[in-house]
Protein backbone atom coordinates (compact mmCIF):
# COMPACT_ATOMS: atom_id res chain seq x y z
CA UNK A 1 0.00 0.00 0.00
CA UNK A 2 1.32 3.16 -1.27
CA UNK A 3 1.19 6.06 1.24
CA UNK A 4 1.47 9.46 0.33
CA UNK A 5 1.88 11.96 2.74
CA UNK A 6 1.46 16.56 1.59
CA UNK A 7 3.10 18.73 3.77
CA UNK A 8 4.04 23.07 3.41
CA UNK A 9 0.45 23.95 3.39
CA UNK A 10 -0.40 27.12 5.47
CA UNK A 11 -1.37 30.80 5.30
CA UNK A 12 0.49 32.70 3.38
CA UNK A 13 -0.20 36.51 1.86
CA UNK A 14 -1.32 37.89 -1.95
CA UNK A 15 1.37 37.52 -3.89
CA UNK A 16 3.40 35.41 -1.37
CA UNK A 17 5.27 31.64 -2.41
CA UNK A 18 4.74 28.29 -0.71
CA UNK A 19 6.56 24.74 -1.65
CA UNK A 20 4.20 22.05 -1.33
CA UNK A 21 6.21 18.66 -1.03
CA UNK A 22 4.68 14.75 -1.67
CA UNK A 23 6.47 12.46 0.14
CA UNK A 24 5.89 8.88 -1.26
CA UNK A 25 6.55 5.72 0.65
CA UNK A 26 7.26 4.18 -2.43
CA UNK A 27 7.03 4.82 -6.08
CA UNK A 28 5.89 1.14 -7.80
CA UNK A 29 7.66 0.44 -11.17
CA UNK A 30 4.34 0.43 -12.90
CA UNK A 31 4.04 4.19 -11.93
CA UNK A 32 3.22 6.78 -14.73
CA UNK A 33 3.40 10.03 -12.55
CA UNK A 34 2.56 12.14 -9.16
CA UNK A 35 -0.41 14.43 -9.82
CA UNK A 36 -1.17 17.54 -7.92
CA UNK A 37 -4.79 18.57 -7.38
CA UNK A 38 -6.50 21.10 -5.16
CA UNK A 39 -10.26 21.50 -3.97
CA UNK A 40 -11.03 25.05 -3.18
CA UNK A 41 -13.90 25.59 -0.83
CA UNK A 42 -17.37 24.90 -2.70
CA UNK A 43 -15.94 23.63 -5.86
CA UNK A 44 -14.89 20.78 -7.44
CA UNK A 45 -11.73 19.08 -7.33
CA UNK A 46 -9.18 20.00 -10.04
CA UNK A 47 -5.79 18.59 -11.38
CA UNK A 48 -3.20 21.45 -11.93
CA UNK A 49 0.16 19.65 -12.35
CA UNK A 50 1.70 16.05 -12.71
CA UNK A 51 5.15 14.79 -12.83
CA UNK A 52 6.22 11.86 -14.96
CA UNK A 53 7.78 8.95 -12.26
CA UNK A 54 10.19 7.56 -15.33
CA UNK A 55 11.87 10.72 -16.55
CA UNK A 56 10.39 13.54 -14.71
CA UNK A 57 8.70 15.44 -17.59
CA UNK A 58 6.31 17.98 -16.13
CA UNK A 59 3.14 19.49 -17.24
CA UNK A 60 1.22 22.48 -15.68
CA UNK A 61 -2.49 23.73 -16.48
CA UNK A 62 -2.43 26.76 -18.30
CA UNK A 63 -4.14 28.00 -15.08
CA UNK A 64 -1.21 27.71 -13.10
CA UNK A 65 1.75 27.60 -15.56
CA UNK A 66 2.78 30.62 -14.92
CA UNK A 67 3.43 30.82 -11.65
CA UNK A 68 3.44 27.00 -10.25
CA UNK A 69 6.00 24.75 -10.83
CA UNK A 70 6.27 21.03 -10.10
CA UNK A 71 9.78 19.16 -9.46
CA UNK A 72 11.06 16.09 -7.82
CA UNK A 73 14.35 15.13 -5.76
CA UNK A 74 17.35 13.06 -7.01
CA UNK A 75 15.55 10.26 -5.64
CA UNK A 76 12.37 10.38 -6.95
CA UNK A 77 10.40 9.64 -4.03
CA UNK A 78 9.27 13.13 -2.71
CA UNK A 79 7.53 15.93 -5.12
CA UNK A 80 7.44 19.47 -5.25
CA UNK A 81 5.23 22.06 -5.92
CA UNK A 82 6.76 25.16 -5.94
CA UNK A 83 3.56 28.05 -6.03
CA UNK A 84 4.52 31.75 -6.26
CA UNK A 85 2.42 34.83 -6.75
CA UNK A 86 -0.33 33.38 -4.24
CA UNK A 87 -3.75 34.54 -5.32
CA UNK A 88 -6.65 34.17 -2.68
CA UNK A 89 -8.62 31.89 -5.34
CA UNK A 90 -5.72 29.65 -4.74
CA UNK A 91 -6.72 29.00 -1.05
CA UNK A 92 -7.78 25.10 -1.50
CA UNK A 93 -6.75 21.90 0.08
CA UNK A 94 -3.78 20.60 -2.35
CA UNK A 95 -3.58 16.82 -2.91
CA UNK A 96 -0.92 14.14 -4.39
CA UNK A 97 -1.79 11.26 -5.79
CA UNK A 98 -0.29 8.31 -7.87
CA UNK A 99 -0.61 7.43 -11.25
CA UNK A 100 -0.07 3.82 -11.54
CA UNK A 101 -1.41 3.44 -14.59
CA UNK A 102 -2.77 4.96 -18.05
CA UNK A 103 -6.57 5.70 -17.62
CA UNK A 104 -9.00 8.84 -18.47
CA UNK A 105 -8.52 10.94 -15.44
CA UNK A 106 -6.30 13.97 -15.02
CA UNK A 107 -2.86 13.89 -17.89
CA UNK A 108 -4.39 10.55 -19.29
CA UNK A 109 -3.69 8.62 -15.56
CA UNK A 110 -5.66 6.89 -13.05
CA UNK A 111 -4.96 7.97 -9.85
CA UNK A 112 -4.70 5.05 -7.32
CA UNK A 113 -3.42 6.21 -4.34
CA UNK A 114 -3.93 9.62 -2.40
CA UNK A 115 -2.48 12.03 0.06
CA UNK A 116 -4.51 13.22 2.67
CA UNK A 117 -4.32 16.79 1.65
CA UNK A 118 -3.08 19.96 2.72
CA UNK A 119 -4.53 23.19 3.11
CA UNK A 120 -2.98 26.70 1.68
CA UNK A 121 -4.81 29.90 2.48
CA UNK A 122 -3.83 32.92 0.75
CA UNK A 123 -5.24 36.39 2.40
CA UNK A 124 -4.49 39.35 3.87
Amino acid sequence: QVQLVESGGGWVQPGGSVRLSCSASEIPLESKAIGWFRQAPGKEREGIAYIHTDDGWAYHDPSVKDRFTTSRDSAGNTVYLQMNGLKPEDTAVYYCALGLRYGVEFGGYEYAYWGKGTLVTVSS
